[in-house]
């Protein structure tokens, strides 16, 4: 029956049956290891990831694979405010795996970008009116990289400038400059068609579009690359990925001059052609120095991460007995992610009351602080929302996946 549905030209050819449908989605539940914190963001990302990864599930049954994808978080793990992201079922603040990195296949309604941040040492402290004149000089300037024009994206989104005053935390053996910065930015310029030919977002590229594969499920359209065309759409994001680098190191060439390259890492994109960070840091190997900001009032961090998640913190999650019946327990042992930032948290909603599907839409009935009725929801784009704080790092040194190498007190933050 669900082979028949899946292969169905019209989401309306068929009718998947109630029971079969919510089998389908208790499963991807299961596949789903949440560590975050018990808030608003929390609750909304583990209220719409297990769509998502209900998709992937069809899909890789359409594909003839065993349907185990997975949603692992990180502490940050939140709402995402990209809105075709959030409609797909999927969340932030972790990582989602469809298989071991081995198979030409790509979902593409992740959506990666290349987002990442530099974090450079300076001797002296800037001084603000000369980066802001500095800002102005650069945005007044036509800039190319691989004859792509380059477009500053610095105003846009959680996108930013922070400068701060380091503080080195224990005897590490690090030596840091007394200052640092850090730039978040991406590839703009490649989420649509560009000079190179077909774009990042499936939505946005129209040459994209006619190259991928579709398929109707229970829970949305599913859009995905095989073979030879998943290969290329690999090389692309790892293209956008070096792209995305370049452009945070000419940002910093003209407003600093010289500095220290501390670390300059992707939190958004594919990992191999199987497996996507949504918000967080793939840690490659142990010596490797990740950020991690939280809000703008609040100092930053600069983590070391350590090859998670570990047995004993398995266990103390309750994964262990579940991962191991799923058959996915190396997806925990070798996730090898920390969380990125604080992640949103909304100020006004207390928790996710249930899940309403209408006319392919799901709503998400809302508890709220002031305990004063209920607020629905279909996006979180619109709502108010704020960024989280120091929880996100006791956790993550709670679970044992980040050893914390330096303290950045906040200076200043440019976001022009």
């Amino acid at each position: 029956m669900l082979e028949d549905y899946l292969t169905a030209k019209s989401i309306s050819a068929i009718h998947l049956g109630r029971d079969l449908r919510s089998e389908i989605l208790r499963n991807a539940k299961d596949h789903c290891f949440f560590t975050g914190l018990n808030d608003s963001g929390a609750e909304l990302c583990k209220a719409n990831i297990p769509y998502g990864i209900a998709g992937i599930h069809c899909l890789q049954q359409h594909l003839g694979m065993e349907p185990n994808a997975t949603f692992v978080a990180t502490p940050d793990m939140t709402a995402t405010r990209n809105t075709g992201r959030w409609k797909s079922g999927f969340g932030y603040g972790g990582k989602v795996s469809w298989g071991e990195g081995n198979y030409d296949f790509v979902v593409l309604n992740t959506k990666p970008n290349g987002c990442g941040m530099l974090v450079g040492g300076l001797e002296d402290l800037p001084d603000v009116e000369e980066l802001i004149w500095r800002l102005y000089e650069l945005d007044a300037q036509t800039t190319e990289i691989d004859s792509i024009e380059v477009t500053w994206d610095l105003h846009r989104s959680n996108h930013f400038i922070d400068i701060f005053e380091v503080e080195p935390v224990g005897e590490l053996g690090f030596c840091f400059p007394p200052y640092a910065f850090i730039i978040h930015s991406s590839a703009d310029e490649l989420k649509g068609d560009s000079k190179l030919g077909f774009g990042l977002y499936h939505d946005e590229s129209s040459q994209l579009s006619e190259m991928e594969e579709r398929v109707h499920t229970p829970f949305g359209e599913m859009h995905y690359l095989t073979g030879s065309d998943a290969r290329r759409y690999f090389e692309r994001c790892q293209y956008a990925e070096s792209f995305a680098k370049k452009k945070r190191k000419l940002i910093a060439e003209a407003l600093f001059g010289e500095y220290v390259e501390i670390s300059d890492e992707m939190h958004q994109g594919l990992v191999n052609m199987n497996e996507i960070v949504l918000g967080c840091h793939h840690v490659k190997d142990s010596d490797g120095l990740f950020p991690l900001t939280l809000r703008g009032d609040l100092p930053a961090y600069l983590v070391r991460g350590n090859p998670n998640l570990s047995l004993e913190a398995i266990e103390m999650l309750g994964f262990g007995k579940r991962a191991r019946m799923l058959g996915v327990y190396d997806r925990l042992f070798y996730a090898d992610i920390v969380p990125h930032g604080g992640g949103y948290v909304f100020p006004d909603i207390l928790g996710v009351n249930r899940v309403l599907e209408v006319n392919g839409t799901r709503y998400f009935e809302v508890s709220m602080q002031n305990d004063r009725g209920r607020k629905v929801i279909s996006e979180v784009r619109e709502i108010p929302y704020d960024y989280r704080g120091l929880a996100v790092v006791q956790r993550a040194l709670e679970i044992g996946i980040i050893e914390v190498v330096a303290k950045l007190i906040p200076q200043y933050v440019l976001k022009i």
